[in-house]
């Protein structure tokens, strides 16, 4: 009895240390690691959120863009792995984050073991469409006519194993289309010239990110919008139905953005970003910014449920890249 009095006493006391550093969180600066270039997706999120939370903290929080190492952002994740657990440092990265496992080999880190999930920032959709000469104008017809013949499409899903690639799979092995797919080859304008394929009738359909830069093709016909990947419409293209409503029931896939602590930083701190993150997140003026600006959705989740939507992304892109045969590189 008196043991069990003396280990609960201990756990108490260690929870009201935990708590009181909660509170007194942050008492210094924050650095926020963006494992991709400046001006990036990515980044363009990161930076006006966390302008937000210093201004929520009284706090500098500084975005230091730490690329290199691709795929997947090596280095700035590694950087990221080995900062002390204490949250002053953080990172926000891409959905990226819960591919490395089954797709890439030779890390210096454990994209699971050495994070612990803060919370979701944002989401945006893909864009299923195909060029004007294909003469398809809904999924019905994609998957009707690429039934037919089968492995004779080709589709393109940017960059080889990237985000955009899984998704693509996923439609295919959803639809049971068999179809090849034509990489983007890994220079700046490799993702234009697979739209330019498309436009040209040598690529059938290519799944596009859904921000307003690949609008213009769309908005004067030269490519035509078949569906939105995520489980709502997209506010770029409302009239646009999602692949659920197109008949392929519960489909939802996006490409989502987040943020991470190292591993061991105390429960009591994560829980306090996460909170303040979903405030952050919750401002009409930053939440009209990002949609007028790039399309993306602004995503909150108490950092348990991202936790747990986290690893449910993990084992779907495990599941993707071994049912398509994507090597890991």
């Amino acid at each position: 009895m008196g043991l069990s009095r003396t280990m609960t006493a201990f756990a108490v006391g260690v929870f009201a240390v935990a708590s009181a550093f909660a509170q007194g969180y942050p008492n210094k600066p924050v650095r926020v690691i963006v494992p991709f270039p400046e001006g990036g997706g990515t980044d363009v999120v990161a930076r006006p959120v966390s302008q937000k939370l210093s201004e929520l903290w009284g706090q500098q929080v500084t975005v230091e863009n730490l690329p290199g190492q691709s795929p997947g952002g090596r280095v700035g994740i590694g950087a990221a792995a080995k900062s002390p657990p204490d949250g002053y440092t953080l990172l926000v990265n891409s959905s990226l984050q819960v591919m490395p496992a089954a797709r890439f080999t030779n890390l210096a880190y454990d994209p699971v073991k050495d994070f612990v999930p803060v919370a979701p920032l944002s989401g945006t959709p893909f864009i299923l469409v195909v060029g004007k000469p294909a003469g398809i104008n809904t999924i019905a017809e994609l998957i009707a006519a690429a039934k037919a013949k089968p492995g004779q499409f080709k589709f393109s899903g940017g960059f080889g194993g990237g985000r955009a690639h899984l998704g693509a799979e996923k439609f295919n092995l959803e639809a049971g289309i068999q179809a090849v797919h034509v990489a983007a080859p890994l220079r700046p304008t490799g993702s234009s010239e697979m739209v330019a394929e498309t436009i040209a009738g040598r690529i059938t359909y290519i799944l596009l990110f859904g921000v307003p830069g690949t609008m213009p093709p769309i908005r004067d016909g030269r490519l035509v919008a078949l569906a939105v990947t995520s489980a709502r419409r997209s506010s770029l293209l409302p009239e646009i139905p999602t692949l659920a409503e197109a008949g392929l029931a519960g489909f939802d896939f996006t490409e989502w953005i987040g943020m991470w602590a190292p591993a061991g930083t105390p429960a009591d701190i994560v829980d306090k970003i996460g909170k303040d993150v979903a405030h952050a997140l919750a401002a009409p003026d930053l939440r009209a910014s990002l949609v007028k600006m790039t399309g993306i959705e602004p995503m909150s989740m108490a950092p348990a449920e991202f936790a747990r939507f986290v690893a449910s992304e993990s084992e779907s892109a495990a599941r993707i890249i071994k049912a398509a045969g994507i090597k890991p590189q």
